[in-house]
């Protein structure tokens, strides 16, 4: 050790500030470790707090306002057109950051968890030195990697500070409401930003390089999305490329391939939506036994252990689904199995939705997943023109959906497209996850009128009794 270097030693080092890290040092405390958590940030919450989840869901709720608004004029109500005020928007959203990430350090402080802020690389199995702190190395018995992913930029480009060409931290600045936005990529994340400006008053372009938006989900899901998306997007582009893209002073100038598609174009900005990949190649993993794939994922066990005994891995960094719930169950994993547990990663349904208007949510399995399988399932269909809830809302337009084993009727997986499908979804996670019948759900009582009603009808359709749908057994 160099004279005058800080050196610290822990039970449990963390690495990585976000819903994996903290819901792990939080565990851990919580069963009694002396726990460190260290992040290049000094306020935790991480991707999902400060960059992702949370401010993309403030300005989404905005979004709905907006629209709510417009559709209540045809309920009689007018409100006028919408005045923004940029400003006051980020103020609002800051807010709600702050706000979040001060709580977070509360219950680090309550926890007795030490937080240091800096950038960990491993030296060995059981040491790590850190850049950017007071405290340059950190010894433990065990470590948890919760560093999480990064945005892919498009080949050939970065994104620079203030630059047109954005990822999505970058248009969740809000540096202004540019007249057109390309944004590419048509998952989840592009279509959520993608409805945000349009709602402020861009004209958004997508392009999606698949035959469809939203790959590899259900198709009944995503069709309402697509028509509403339609209305309110200048342009979708499908099987449609960005073969060149080169930023100006005043705009971005890309060169589309694809049938019917204007070739040169010129954008006020673009979003690149196509993708996260892992952030483990800055944290000196060779200098260890942990092993990763070829796509940079750390590879783990069921119990969130990597090749390494000392050194566990959750969240984005060790693959599968990047949902931050997901992240946060496997954190309280690792802490459980390094305090001595019996715990394991047996989750059957992770619930994941996607906050556009109208939502899509789903858990268990997918009917594109049980096609691809082979897997035989009962699709049980409620359109929501037949739920007077969804009239009075002004939103028809939505479809319940749980599938079925056929040979004991269970509950395998759920799906369900409309307004506040945040909220219904998590029935479905709970049937799938107790191993529900059709018939426990359609026997269960439901308010009237909700949503959440469209779900009993739902599984009334397995028992051939739906009030509000002629069963093919009574024809």
């Amino acid at each position: 050790m160099v004279m005058g270097e800080l050196e610290q030693e822990t039970e449990v080092l963390v690495i990585g500030n976000g819903p994996g890290g903290y819901a792990a040092a939080f565990r851990a405390a919580d069963l009694g470790l002396d726990v460190t958590m260290v992040d290049p940030n000094q306020q935790p919450g991480g991707v999902c707090l400060h960059t992702g989840c949370i401010p993309s869901k403030t300005l989404l709720f905005l979004s709905e306002l907006i629209h709510d608004a417009a559709r209540a004029e045809h309920m009689g109500v007018s409100f006028g057109p919408p005045r923004i005020d940029l400003a006051a928007l980020r103020k609002w959203k800051a807010e709600v950051i702050t706000s979040m990430s001060g709580g977070l350090v509360s219950l680090c402080r309550q926890r007795g968890i030490q937080l240091l802020q800096g950038l960990a690389r491993f030296e060995n199995s059981r040491t790590v030195r850190l850049e950017g702190s007071e405290v340059r190395r950190v010894r433990f018995k065990h470590a948890i990697i919760a560093i999480g992913s990064q945005t892919i930029p498009y080949p050939g480009t970065s994104f620079k500070p203030g630059g047109r060409i954005m990822d999505s931290a970058g248009a969740l600045d809000l540096a202004d409401i540019p007249k057109t936005l390309l944004i590419i990529g048509g998952g989840y994340v592009g279509l959520e930003l993608g409805t945000v400006y349009s709602a402020l008053g861009s004209r958004v372009t997508v392009v999606e390089m698949a035959e469809v938006l939203l790959p590899g989900i259900d198709r009944d899901l995503v069709e309402p999305l697509r028509r509403r998306l339609q209305s309110i997007f200048t342009n979708i582009h499908l099987q449609t490329k960005v073969s060149r893209m080169q930023e100006t002073d005043d705009g971005v100038d890309v060169l589309l391939e694809g049938d019917g598609v204007k070739a040169e174009q010129r954008f006020d900005r673009v979003l690149v939506a196509i993708g996260r990949r892992p952030f483990s190649t800055d944290l000196d993993l060779e200098k260890t036994a942990v092993t990763t794939c070829n796509k940079g994922f750390i590879l783990v066990d069921g119990q969130l252990r990597t090749t390494d005994p000392s050194i566990f891995a959750v969240g984005d960094v060790a693959g599968g689904m990047m949902l931050a719930n997901k992240a946060s169950r496997e954190g309280k994993i690792a802490a459980e199995v390094i305090a001595g547990q019996a715990s394991a990663f047996d989750v059957r349904a992770i619930p994941a939705v996607i906050y556009t208007d109208p939502q899509i949510a789903w858990c268990g399995l997918t009917e594109e997943q049980a096609r691809t399988n082979t897997i035989p399932v009962k699709v049980l269909r409620f359109p929501w023109k037949f739920s007077g809830r969804a009239h009075t809302m002004g939103a028809p337009e939505g479809l319940t959906k749980i599938l079925v084993d056929p040979t004991n009727g269970r509950i395998v997986g759920v799906g369900i497209v409309g307004r506040e499908t945040e909220g219904l979804i998590s029935e479905g996670v709970l049937a799938v996850e107790m191993g529900a019948l059709a018939e426990d759900m359609a026997l269960s009582l439901h308010p009237h009128p909700t949503l959440s009603e469209t779900e009993g009808e739902a599984a009334e359709l397995y028992l051939g009794n739906s009030t509000h749908i002629i069963s093919k057994k009574i024809l």
